[in-house]
């Protein structure tokens, strides 16, 4: 039997309040733990009780999300309503009590949605505008700094280069040693399943699984579904997931940036590196990443443009930001990280337990 999904109730009309509180209560589907007469109250009761979801007036969501489920519920349609429940990020908008029915199973699906997404691993991926940025070298060094806490799983979405094996040293194709690679892992469709996945990965020094890349020509055929697959897999067999996407604004590159819980976006302190991160983030607007994305300065050193520009610029501080590092060319030509007990190690891993222990907003707030 289904678990009763936990709901927060907000609408500033008492009696349909009422009539929906005990609608739910009846179904024995969802209960109400609090009711909120205004936008305040909401944010607190949902701050306090983590409900499975949320179900409120437009009016009273203040285009903020929820922890949960964010339903929309209006006695009378109108566009604007429509367009606040969507800033909002609402799952879904109902008109009560005519559409009350198509309310519950959405309230009663958020508590299976909450305990499927409770057991899958942190998901981050990294871009970056402009090539140079140090894609790469971010990537690797996060996922070696989730491994140092626990599992972790990389996966190069740029698998035509295969930077991220080149990197780490990792074997190819090309090589003798037979290996198992993404286009192996995609090609079992809807039966990649964790255990599947985990059979595939080939295990770095640093304790990083990475899937491989294929040969140039198969992994010209992978695209965002096959990437959508193997990133559902790997997030269910890791504590995180770190996908390195391609500096170009591909349909992979889209693709990675909507299944990620975190969009680190790398950028170095240069004109020509701010101008291309503004116009990427531009670009993926339409995905509706607010709250998402983080800024890492990569090879920080002295020069005009400052890390406090970045809070100028783009209207919040860096989230990481990166000394230049001399030692860091040389151990990338070797196909080796830096070490795991350097200054450098020790920022990854400030960056990687702010990522997982949900202290991203308020580090860029």
């Amino acid at each position: 039997m289904d678990q009763v999904a936990r709901i927060v109730l907000a609408l500033e009309a008492p009696e349909v309040a009422e009539e929906v509180m005990h609608f739910f209560d009846r179904s024995g589907r969802a209960r109400v733990v609090a009711t909120a007469g205004d936008d305040r109250q909401l944010a607190e009761a949902v701050r306090q009780l983590e409900p499975d979801a949320t179900v409120a007036a437009p009016s009273l969501l203040g285009g903020r999300k929820g922890t949960g489920v964010v339903l929309a519920l209006d006695t009378r349609e109108s566009v604007t309503s429509l367009r606040t429940a969507i800033r909002a990020g609402a799952a879904g908008y109902f008109l009560w009590p005519k559409e009350r029915a198509d309310l519950l199973e959405a309230a009663a699906a958020a508590v299976r949605r909450a305990r499927e997404t409770a057991t899958r691993g942190t998901v981050v991926a990294v871009h970056g505008g402009r090539g140079g940025v140090g894609v790469t070298f971010v990537a690797t060094h996060l996922a070696a700094a989730f491994a140092r806490r626990g599992s972790v799983i990389l996966i190069d979405a740029d698998p035509v280069f295969g930077d991220v094996a080149q990197a780490l040293g990792a074997p190819t194709g090309d090589d003798a040693e037979p290996v198992h690679t993404f286009a192996d892992a995609a090609s079992l469709g809807e039966d990649l399943g964790p255990d599947q996945l985990r059979g595939a990965l080939w295990r770095h020094a640093s304790g990083v699984d990475i899937l491989l890349p294929p040969s140039p020509e198969e992994a010209a055929r992978l695209g965002p579904a096959e990437l959508r697959l193997v990133a559902d897999a790997a997030a269910q067999s890791g504590d995180a997931v770190v996908v390195h996407l391609p500096r170009a604004l591909s349909p992979m590159t889209i693709a990675g940036a909507e299944i990620a819980g975190r969009l680190l976006e790398v950028l170095t302190l240069d004109v020509a590196s701010f101008r291309a991160t503004s116009r990427g983030l531009e670009a993926l607007a339409p995905l509706h990443l607010e709250g998402r994305v983080g800024l890492v300065v990569n090879k920080a050193a002295r020069s005009e443009v400052t890390p406090g520009d970045v809070l100028r610029v783009f209207g919040e501080p860096a989230l990481s930001v990166l000394p230049h590092d001399r030692a860091v060319g040389s151990a990338r030509e070797r196909g080796r990280l830096s070490p795991e007990r350097g200054r450098m190690a020790r920022r990854f891993d400030r960056l990687a337990v702010a990522l997982t222990d949900g202290e991203v907003a308020e580090m860029a707030s």
